[in-house]
């Protein structure tokens, strides 16, 4: 009976520590983190399911996200941050809508925020360079945000992720250049690399880039080239092809990408860091959200080093 007591009391003690290490064993769950990391205490009580409004402080300046927390989370271990953002003019409730992550990640109790872009000259939207929003720290707000929620709810810091619709999908591409050291890997939509900031894309550390691109896109062309879409602030964009070219380089990829697969998927694998380098294009289609079926599997192989 002594022994009995002693192992229920270990299993008690490691489950509300919510180290990743020591909970996965007992869960059966995937491994978080390296051996030594620092365990994750969960919040106590946990949240609750739900979509809520958030603000968080970013400066001097008041930003919004809508928190969605799925029926799969219980509170009892540390679960990914999936960090979505919207296109130009909408806002985080819309992309919440539109996304197609919630009905892949919700069962796996995965938490996601929908954070809301603050008014530039065409409404909506973020600072992904030369456009399309002034003296707004959009990389500041994304690692804010992020801490913040992982206050709230049982988050596992080496599991944070970006994705994003169009512009969104620009603000993606950003934190893989700016924020490799919170976000690990990144999964951007309908958006490319653009001419005037890829020089300045430097990632302390390779990371994991998938891309979805419709191959008639009207706005982001595949093809690349100048662009007017917001007045008075024009960019060049890089192109789909030349963007997976640009992160195989950044990446430090060898060898030639794989043949498109049945979901036009092209793949860079051999990239230093173990990590990996996909151009997803959809023939005959414009802007379409990020596949979460697809972009999923993806990036759950990939955490923080």
């Amino acid at each position: 009976m002594k022994r009995r007591l002693l192992v229920v009391a270990w299993l008690t003690s490691a489950a509300l520590a919510c180290s990743r290490a020591d909970l996965d064993a007992i869960t059966g769950a995937p491994d978080g983190g390296a051996d030594g990391a620092p365990p994750v205490v969960c919040p106590s009580p946990p949240l609750l399911p739900g979509d809520s409004m958030q603000t968080v402080e970013v400066g001097a300046v008041t930003r919004t996200y809508l928190l969605h927390v799925p029926a799969g989370y219980d509170g009892s271990r540390a679960v990914p941050l999936i960090v979505d953002f919207h296109a130009l003019t909408t806002n985080g409730m819309q992309q919440r809508n539109a996304s197609t992550f919630p009905a892949v990640t919700d069962p796996e109790g995965v938490i996601m925020a929908f954070p809301t872009g603050l008014p530039g000259p065409s409404g909506n939207a973020w600072d992904v360079g030369p456009c399309c929003v002034a003296n707004v720290d959009d990389v500041g707000f994304a690692k804010a945000l992020s801490k913040q929620v992982a206050v709230t709810a049982c988050i596992d810091p080496k599991r944070v992720y970006a994705t994003g619709f169009s512009m969104g999908g620009g603000m993606a591409h950003v934190l893989a250049c700016q924020a490799a050291d919170v976000f690990a890997a990144v999964a951007p939509g309908s958006w490319d690399l653009l001419q005037e900031t890829v020089a300045d894309c430097k990632p302390p550390r390779p990371i994991t880039e998938i891309s979805f691109r419709g191959s008639t896109d009207m706005i982001v062309p595949y093809a690349g080239g100048y662009s007017s879409v917001v007045p008075g602030m024009p960019i060049t964009f890089l192109g789909a092809q030349a963007t997976f070219q640009q992160w195989a380089l950044i990446d430090g990829c060898t060898g030639s990408p794989s043949a498109p697969d049945a979901n036009g998927c092209s793949t860079r694998a051999s990239c230093q860091g173990g990590v990996e380098v996909v151009l997803c294009t959809k023939q005959g289609v414009g802007e379409e959200q990020a596949d979460a079926t697809i972009a999923w599997p993806v990036l759950k192989r990939h955490l923080l080093p």
